[in-house]
């Protein structure tokens, strides 16, 4: 359920999510950064963020971090990204030639 929400809210409103559900804030602070973190690898155009320092003094936030980059990759990839975008562009320019090509067949055989 939480990750439900989180995906609706995004990056930026999950560490205040996570700090209204009693989680600690180093965790949320971590969970931001990785979720940003995350969508960047798995193609959104997202910033790359990780406190490297943080994150090897604070098990919370190196959790945090852990849990927010696998779960809003996760959601990236599930929910198309770059990738599909790329991919479903290509399907269309696939399907407008096909289409293009069966149009000028049915032309010119209806002109004969």
């Amino acid at each position: 359920m939480m990750l439900a929400g989180l995906s609706l809210t995004g990056c930026q409103n999950a560490s205040e999510l996570l700090v209204a559900d009693e989680y600690p804030p180093a965790y949320a602070d971590g969970f931001r950064a990785g979720c940003g973190s995350g969508r960047q690898a798995a193609g959104a155009l997202a910033q790359f963020r990780k406190d490297v320092p943080r994150y090897m003094d604070q098990p919370l936030y190196a959790e945090g971090w852990n849990d927010g980059y696998r779960q809003c990759q996760a959601m990236q990839i599930d929910t198309g990204g770059l990738t599909a975008w790329r991919s479903n562009a290509l399907e269309r320019d696939r399907d407008r030639a096909w289409r293009h090509h069966v149009d000028q067949a049915k032309a010119e055989a209806f002109h004969r």
